[in-house]
């Protein structure tokens, strides 16, 4: 049988799993006590007939609790859903409180109206942007500061976006701006001169390589040119009447030829051994075609 004053006696001054003693006074922590203060007419397990809000995932519904019920626990509590309109609410609330204590009809529209205020206030500060503080750990701000710097020295990165930016002034993205900052002017009007004289010194290397003359060069070449007849076949009638003339026979011409040559072999060494560092050109072949006087014939040689 329910005996409400014996139970609230029990609590009261025994043990009561749901009592809260603070310095301001004794609060109930039971999810169905109407005001959250730990009183006789507050108690929902002291009180037979009982009425709380209770809200589930932003529904509002009335609870009520009736001493019929009291011998089947899973049926105490009956609950009604609560529109989301205020005052229809509170209809609701006086039609099934009409005959109720009037402590408790007052106490549960107290609790809807702070209810209703909290989730109007909810709904304010779900659309205001808020900063989020969150915490991290020391060694993960370190190991990120490490990961960074490591990161920026692959990627060069202030280099790579100065040369975009050049690449951009050259093309012409910006238009007209003449407020350039004077130290990187300057930087790139160098780079440009030094740009200019890397052309310069690479033309300069491609130019043919000058020519030395040597003294002496041009009487050798004359001998040269004289005793590569030598050698050619000639005419006997021709040279019987040269050699007559001359006094000398085909040997003395060949002994002669030979000692021209000597002499001009010894005098080219002793010019490479004054002159070790100069180069001769080397003499071209030339077609020359020789006449004879007093005939059609024709001899040619290569010079």
């Amino acid at each position: 049988m329910q005996h409400d004053e014996v139970i609230w006696q029990v609590i009261r001054h025994n043990h009561c799993s749901f009592m809260t003693k603070i310095t301001t006074g004794n609060f109930c922590r039971n999810p169905y006590n109407v005001t959250g203060i730990c009183n006789r007419s507050s108690c929902p397990l002291a009180n037979s007939r009982y009425a709380t809000i209770r809200d589930h995932d932003g529904v509002f519904y009335l609870y009520m609790k009736t001493i019929e019920r009291a011998h089947m626990p899973n049926k105490l509590w009956e609950r009604v859903k609560l529109p989301r309109n205020y005052e229809k609410a509170l209809e609701i609330i006086d039609k099934h409180l009409m005959y109720w204590p009037k402590f408790l009809v007052h106490k549960t529209k107290q609790r809807l109206t702070k209810m209703t205020q909290m989730r109007i206030r909810m709904r304010k500060l779900a659309l205001k942007t808020r900063e989020k503080i969150m915490t991290t750990p020391r060694k993960e701000k370190k190991r990120e500061a490490r990961r960074e710097e490591k990161a920026e020295k692959a990627a060069v990165l202030d280099k790579s976006i100065e040369k975009e930016l050049l690449e951009r002034l050259k093309r012409g993205v910006y238009g007209d701006i003449y407020n350039y900052p004077v130290k990187e002017y300057n930087k790139v009007l160098d780079m440009e001169d030094m740009e200019g004289l890397q052309a310069v010194s690479e033309d300069e290397d491609e130019e043919e390589p000058e020519i030395e003359y040597v003294e002496g060069y041009e009487e050798l070449e004359e001998e040269e040119d004289m005793e590569d007849f030598v050698g050619l076949p000639i005419d006997k009638s021709h040279a019987d009447v040269d050699n007559d003339a001359v006094g000398m026979s085909d040997d003395d011409e060949e002994t002669v030829a030979v000692d021209r040559k000597r002499e001009r072999r010894d005098s080219q060494r002793k010019l490479e051994k004054d002159e070790p560092g100069a180069k001769l050109k080397k003499k071209a072949r030339v077609l020359v075609e020789v006449e004879h006087e007093g005939t059609d014939e024709r001899r040619t040689a290569f010079l």
